[in-house]
């Protein structure tokens, strides 16, 4: 693996952690708004936080 490849790597995988960091903050804002809608809010995190891995994923095999 070359160094590009290595650091473009690794700024995917910060990229990764700071969008799932975000959408955790905004989903614990949001329920501590309204708590009664803590079952949606969950939801919507949960695809959320997968969607943002899984560009991290392909970003990372597309680099390697």
């Amino acid at each position: 693996m070359e160094i590009p490849a290595i650091i473009g790597a690794g700024l995917a995988a910060i990229g990764v952690g700071v969008g799932i960091g975000l959408t955790g903050k905004g989903a614990m804002e949001a329920i501590g708004r309204q708590p009664d809608a803590y079952g949606k809010i969950q939801t919507a995190m949960l695809i959320a936080a997968a969607l943002v891995e899984g560009f991290g994923f392909a970003a990372i095999f597309a680099v390697g």
